[in-house]
């Protein structure tokens, strides 16, 4: 039987408001066994061979029902290249926009996030639509920490193939589906982060997907976004890989995790999760979204740990280890490894994370 890379991580931890449940998805991306020719169409050796993700849910996980349509992923590598290789079922397949670096996600779209080092810092999004039309950007920082976009950035060298089963803007007929093959040189993530591009073997990213799905009516020959009764359109859905607990997809502490292996795309992998890990950057990431709000009330940052998490429940099965420093201008919070002593995670008021060892 196939090994299941749809696997995910729990992270459940007791604290003073409810909480729900987050879910992380977990891909070992394996190298290719023989050059890609890039047309859409993922139907080289080394894709046939790949392993799927598990479909796409709702941005808002299992709160809100399973998408209408099928969305998946594969994603390779080799020493030019990071892959990517999605399927997006659509029985109607639209497009408007053909100017590059429009607001693509206007357009029903595919969409990649990838965070190197995994800090929430310099973060790169592309998006596309059935035109192949993209958009490419670098994310400064999440928006709740006053992070731009940058729309200027370039990823040059970036190779991107759309395939079309079915007609685009063709009202008359049902289609299949189209998708999507993509090949970004390392050299782009050089330009954004500290962490080793192409990886090291087992370097872990953090990466997640999105699809953008308007609601349409056909209105003679052409596909038209519904209204609701004030006349404006009715919100998109947002279909994801790994949930985002709420509809925002600039929370990277929520990005699935994406390993990078030395076995071949035929070969099965035999994979272990640092699950102390996600455990830790969970719990800091909730100390820093309480500490933003406790700012933003009360112009301080707030220091009494048992009103930040009420550490009696961990999903690890034992106390975690954490402090916490605050000053009129910030706040340092240090949390270590459930099981290694020597590693510890820090995060402050700019929602930067670190590893440390101490």
């Amino acid at each position: 039987m196939r090994f299941l890379l749809s696997l995910l991580i729990f992270s459940a931890f007791t604290l003073n408001a409810q909480v729900h449940l987050v879910e992380g998805r977990i891909y070992i991306a394996k190298r290719t066994i023989s050059p890609i020719e890039l047309d859409g169409k993922g139907d080289d050796a080394s894709w046939l061979t790949a392993d799927w993700s598990s479909t796409f849910v709702d941005i808002e996980g299992s709160k809100k029902p399973l998408p209408l349509w099928d969305t998946r992923v594969k994603m390779l590598w080799d020493d030019q290249y990071f892959y990517f290789y999605a399927e997006l079922e659509e029985p109607h397949i639209w497009a408007k926009l053909t100017q590059r670096d429009a607001v693509i996600f206007r357009d029903n779209d595919f969409e990649i996030f990838v965070d190197p080092d995994g800090d929430t810092h310099n973060y790169f999004e592309y998006e596309v639509n059935a035109f192949n039309t993209i958009w490419d950007l670098l994310l400064t920082k999440p928006y709740r920490d006053q992070g731009h976009a940058i729309n200027a950035f370039d990823a040059k060298g970036l190779i991107s193939k759309v395939h079309v089963d079915g007609t685009v803007n063709d009202p008359s007929d049902e289609d299949r589906f189209w998708s999507v093959e993509v090949a970004i040189p390392w050299k782009v993530f050089q330009e954004i982060t500290k962490a080793s591009s192409p990886p090291k073997v087992n370097d872990t990213w953090r990466v997640n997907f999105s699809r953008v799905q308007w609601q349409t009516n056909i209105i003679g020959d052409s596909y038209i976004k519904k209204k609701g009764s004030d006349g404006k359109d009715l919100s998109e859905f947002n279909w994801v890989w790994s949930p985002q607990r709420a509809i925002a997809m600039h929370e990277p502490e929520f990005w699935g995790t994406v390993t990078f292996s030395d076995l071949k795309a035929d070969q099965r992998p035999n994979f272990i999760s640092d699950f102390g890990s996600e455990e830790v950057r969970q719990l800091l990431f909730h100390i820093h979204r309480e500490e933003i709000a406790y700012h933003r009330k009360e112009k301080a940052y707030l220091d009494d740990k048992s009103a930040l998490i009420n550490q009696k429940v961990f999903s690890v099965g034992k106390p975690i280890r954490w402090e916490i420093e605050v000053s009129n201008f910030g706040y340092d919070a240090y949390m270590q490894h459930p099981f290694n002593a020597n590693i510890w995670w820090h995060i402050n008021e700019t929602g930067k994370l670190t590893q440390i060892k101490r």
